[in-house]
């Protein structure tokens, strides 16, 4: 019903900069929350941040001031500044958003995950 594309990911240099974006397809649906994940390896995944339908935004302490969420309503879509980019942060990056859906009864609630896009900082 609904299906999450992920695309901006790649190979920075430390302090550069990558757009990471996600865009939610399908209809019948209302977004609640969007979010950004990453999980590098041998490691738990881990909230990056996360924005809600109002427009409120969290974000874990090891970026913040560094990364930007934003969101396009009317493009179903999440999008992620990195910037200053640090080699800890190379991962595999996953778009998550919690999704009313508004086509079947009762109306559930669901977690939709991307694909991921690997982020590799490096020099």
């Amino acid at each position: 019903q609904v299906q999450l594309v992920e695309s901006g990911g790649g190979l920075v240099q430390p302090g550069g900069s990558l757009r990471l974006s996600c865009t939610a397809s399908g209809s019948g649906f209302r977004i609640n929350s969007m979010g950004w994940y990453r999980q590098a390896p041998g490691k738990q995944r881990e909230l990056v941040a996360i924005v809600i339908s109002g427009g409120s935004t969290n974000y874990a302490d090891s970026v913040k001031g560094r990364f930007t969420i934003s969101r396009n309503n009317a493009k179903n879509t999440v999008y992620l500044q990195m910037n200053t980019l640090k080699p800890e942060d190379t991962a595999v990056y996953y778009c998550n958003m919690d999704i009313t859906v508004l086509s079947i009864a009762p109306t559930p609630i669901y977690g939709y995950w991307g694909q991921g896009t690997q982020v590799t900082v490096s020099s």
